[in-house]
């Protein structure tokens, strides 16, 4: 039994059910912080700071944690793990403010400044999993394999400078760019990286830095002896989604679309009239089974789209708070995320405090939808300038772009030609293979909303780049054409977005076999792909395809 508890600063911003989840699965309980008076007295404390820098360090402020941290960690002496922007903020300052303000004040524990990645050189924010470079041997690692990939998920990084260097634990690079993704100094420890969200990899830091603290051995790391060109290696994810949807007797289920179309057809026998809703299983079960086969994220996708409201559909916010518990990997949710009014009480809930729900439920990243295709028209429609007022600025300013992923959903007009389309949609040469059904060498994307159901005149490309400049820092990639198909992702479509766009892009629909993430990882610059109902069916397994994607020379997570 721990001789201690926990002592959680819980700021009240983004998924900290999951950092609590780890430590509970690790055998600790926890004391929540809510008075600055309690930081002085904690045995370890267990700081997982999510969102904006900004935001975190007017939160501190506001209910006085600022001071009585500075004073914890002063001595170095006392059990600390920051974790992401808890590490952040550990830092004299950042740069992660609008144009022309001054740097952000940090805490002030470790020289130098924070900064951003270099958008001109990579995809922003570094979302995925990533290697580390140890600097020293420490007990919070112990149980941490060296060749093991951990989760990171920010636009901004700690650059190693003289000054700062022997605080660093371990280092990573990203498109070449090395940064700080661990540091340790006596008692003080932190974490760039998401231990809650990298798999039992994580749990082991988690435990290696818990046990230490209990064997009072927190603060004998070691130096070591580090290769100057050492680099990690960023892998490629492989994203598995559930689409949840109640069935007709009202259970919630996994399901599947057939070009976006959930209800049996004639491919299960179906004659006469429309069948019922597929139903592949139960989600918390379905999500718990790819995590243990090694799924790098999960994405639950509610297909309703909230006809009452996210407010009142405990069932999904229940699904996010179960999976939590025991899947220690990404959780992105998705469907019907946006501002509304109860018709029957009149209230209304903005997107923002939708999205807080789910983050509070245990979601890492929302998925916008039809909401976003909105917003870039609004966008586009005044000049391209930005008023704070869509769901996509509401929830980046708090919770970072890293929380947000857009969902694209659309399908193609073939043409002739290049002048049969207008100008403003960016039209896309097609090979031979992919010709349209009259030899179309050509199309535009169209986007949809409503799940498909309603066209609207604005191409993919156009959507994509007018989101990522809203704020957004994802694109989840759909195609209605290849939805359900299983004949390979629309790789024209992933190329035209992924190059026209500086944040990461998840390839999405058509996967049938191992060797089409093969094709879109080679063929094209996304940096995910997700796929569904081959999963679902078990045709086809994750570590098949991760076999796969090695033999090609694609690096997968173990």
């Amino acid at each position: 039994m721990p001789s201690f508890k926990v002592s959680l600063l819980d700021y009240g911003a983004g998924n900290v059910r999951s950092v609590r989840n780890a430590i509970l699965e690790c055998g600790y309980e926890i004391e929540d912080i809510t008075e600055p008076s309690q930081i002085g007295r904690a045995k370890a404390i267990v700081f997982p700071g999510v969102g904006s820098y900004g935001s975190a360090m007017k939160v501190l402020k506001e209910k006085g944690f600022d001071q009585p941290l500075r004073d914890y960690l002063s001595s170095r002496d006392k059990p600390f793990l920051g974790i992401c922007l808890g590490m952040q903020t550990l830092f004299e300052s950042s740069e992660e403010h609008g144009d022309g303000a001054d740097a952000i004040p940090g805490l002030g524990v470790i020289p130098g400044k924070v900064i951003k990645f270099d958008e001109t050189k990579m995809d922003v924010p570094h979302i995925g999993w990533n290697g580390r470079i140890l600097h020293q041997d420490s007990p919070v690692l112990k149980h941490v394999s060296k060749e093991d990939d951990v989760y990171f998920v920010h636009s901004y990084y700690a650059p190693i400078t003289d000054e700062n260097r022997e605080w660093v634990l371990t280092s990573t690079t990203y498109s070449g760019q090395p940064f700080i993704s661990a540091i340790q100094r006596g008692k003080v420890v932190a974490t760039q990286f998401h231990p809650e969200k990298s798999g039992s990899a994580g749990l082991h830091v988690l435990q290696g830095f818990l046990e230490a603290v209990e064997n009072d051995n927190l603060e004998t790391a070691t130096k070591l002896v580090v290769d100057p060109t050492a680099e990690t290696m960023f892998v490629k994810r492989i994203v598995v989604a559930l689409d949840v949807r109640t069935n007709d007797h009202g259970d919630l289920v996994v399901t599947k679309g057939d070009q976006y179309d959930v209800r049996e057809n004639h491919k299960e026998g179906v004659t006469v009239g429309r069948g019922g809703v597929r139903n592949l299983g139960k989600p918390v079960s379905l999500a718990g089974r790819y995590y243990n086969e090694g799924a790098d994220e999960i994405a639950f996708l509610n297909i309703t789209s909230f006809r009452q409201g996210v407010v009142e559909d405990m069932p999904m916010l229940q699904v996010l708070e179960e999976a939590s518990k025991s899947i220690f990997v990404p959780l992105t949710v998705g469907g019907g995320i946006r501002s509304y009014t109860d018709p029957v009480s009149g209230q209304t809930w903005s997107a923002l405090e939708v999205a807080a729900r789910y983050f509070r439920a245990g979601a890492d990243k929302v998925s916008l939808g039809s909401d976003a295709v909105y917003a870039a028209e609004a966008y586009i429609a005044n000049n391209r300038k930005r008023t704070g007022e869509s769901s996509i600025e509401a929830i980046s300013h708090v919770y970072g772009a890293q929380a947000v992923v857009v969902s694209i959903d659309p399908k193609r007009v073939y043409i002739q030609t290049k002048d049969e389309a207008d100008e403003k949609h960016v039209v896309v040469e097609l090979d031979e293979q992919d010709a349209g059904p009259n030899g179309e060498r050509f199309c535009w994307y169209q986007c949809t909303v409503k799940g498909g159901r309603e066209e609207k005149d604005i191409c993919a490309v156009t959507v994509a780049r007018a989101t990522q400049e809203l704020g957004a820092g994802e694109i989840m990639l759909n195609c209605i054409d290849m939805d359900g198909q299983g004949k390979g992702y629309d790789l024209p479509l992933m190329r035209a977005v992924s190059g026209a766009v500086s944040i990461p892009v998840i390839a999405s629909s058509g996967a049938g076999n191992e060797s089409h993430f093969v094709d879109v990882f080679r063929k094209t610059s996304v940096q995910a792909a997700l796929a569904a109902g081959m999963f679902h069916r078990k045709e086809v397994e994750i570590q098949a395809c991760k076999t796969a994607m090695r033999k090609s020379g694609i690096p997968a997570r173990k």
